[in-house]
């Protein structure tokens, strides 16, 4: 199902007092103009499994935030879990790290936002911590915090917020 597209900047004027605006300058991927949903959260480091098994859960239109400690080294999704993820009803991915296949992850109905891209995967394999908070560009999120992204940047706010008509 398609959402309606956000402008971040329209919510920031809207909701400024309620809203945390990521300070990391996101490039974005994906075909989606924005996307927004409340989210899970995933820590890892430098290894795609975790977000992998992440992925293959039912996302219920959420969006997953990532925290790969910005690591520009390794990536940490590419376009098939990308694919993965637009399959099981996820609306999007927040990076604080890499990813690869960009030009594939433009093909698909899901958005993306990372630092940048690398050819680069991980070979060690690490647990990962999925449900918990995670901190970076000046924002905290946890479990459940909406999230809001477009070209502009990432908004979080604790609960959905009412579209501007």
């Amino acid at each position: 199902m398609t959402q309606p597209v956000i402008v971040t900047p329209d919510l920031y004027d809207l909701y400024h007092t309620d809203l945390q605006v990521c300070a990391l300058q996101f490039r974005q991927f994906g075909r989606p103009l924005s996307y927004f949903g409340p989210c899970q959260t995933l820590s890892t480091f430098e290894d795609h499994r975790p977000v992998l098994r992440a992925l293959e859960q039912p996302g219920a239109g959420r969006v997953l935030v990532v925290d790969a400690a910005g690591s520009m080294r390794v990536g940490v999704m590419g376009d098939r879990l990308a694919e993965i993820a637009a399959r099981n009803g996820w609306r999007g991915v927040v990076i604080n790290g890499v990813i690869r296949d960009s030009r594939g992850i433009d093909a698909l109905e899901i958005g993306v936002h990372a630092l940048g891209t690398t050819a680069r995967r991980g070979n060690t394999p690490t647990e990962g911590r999925m449900g918990v908070r995670v901190s970076f560009g000046d924002i905290t999120i946890k479990p459940g915090d909406w999230v809001y992204a477009d070209a502009d940047c990432v908004i979080t706010a604790p609960r959905e917020l009412s579209l501007p008509a």
